[in-house]
């Protein structure tokens, strides 16, 4: 995948819209940052490219060398790290790791043993998530979905839960394995979070409208 479309892109709750009139287009090898405050409907952009939300109007079509790649397919070419993502807590993080390698494959065949010494977290390869503090999870969440050998990337609220240290490790990572991507961040105006974007959206040009 190397292009997606936005066309006219609504979401509404009930009678409120979070935001309406988007027309964008992402494109391969770009980063892209969403900004906007709480509530602004930045997450709610973000499952709306993945495919996962349907927009109440409006399409998203999604471009393979300009053949149109089926909705339902879309799963394989994503990965998606957020604040809202749960973890399979009665796992260790090697089990969670070979699952997810099942699933998706990593760059360059990595396997498990090295994607934890990418994490940082060689000690704890044997505890389960439970015992995590919130930045392993948080380190956990993103080094999979940074891995993973995914066109698309989405990432939301990378720094929740990240110490000034592991947020350089988060940098570093994105630098590494950002080729041939569309990389998707949203962010609350954190600038470590989206430094390396070269592209912004900001929810506040598509504000809440209540229809009569």
């Amino acid at each position: 995948m190397n292009r997606i479309v936005l066309e006219n892109i609504a979401k509404k709750y009930v009678k409120e819209w979070i935001f309406r009139g988007i027309n964008y287009e992402f494109k391969s090898n770009q980063a892209y940052v969403i900004l906007g405050s709480n509530g602004s409907g930045k997450s709610t952009l973000l499952q709306v490219i993945s495919s996962f939300l349907t927009p109440t109007k409006g399409i998203v079509k999604y471009f393979s060398n300009e053949q149109e790649i089926a909705i339902e397919q879309m799963y394989k070419n994503y990965s998606i790290a957020t604040p809202y993502l749960e973890l399979p807590e009665e796992f260790t993080l090697m089990e969670v790791i070979s699952f997810h390698r099942k699933l998706k494959p990593f760059y360059g065949g990595l396997s498990c043993e090295e994607v934890v010494q990418i994490m940082g977290l060689t000690k704890a390869k044997d505890k389960i998530l439970s015992n995590f503090s919130s930045g392993m999870k948080q380190r956990v969440k993103l080094g999979l979905a940074i891995l993973s050998k995914t066109n698309l990337l989405l990432i939301d609220e990378p720094s929740s839960n990240l110490d000034a240290a592991a947020i350089k490790w988060f940098q570093n990572l994105i630098h590494e394995y950002r080729k041939d991507r569309i990389i998707v961040v949203c962010s609350n105006h954190i600038k470590a979070e989206y430094d390396f974007c070269e592209h912004e959206i900001v929810m506040e040009d598509f504000k809440e409208i209540k229809e009569k």
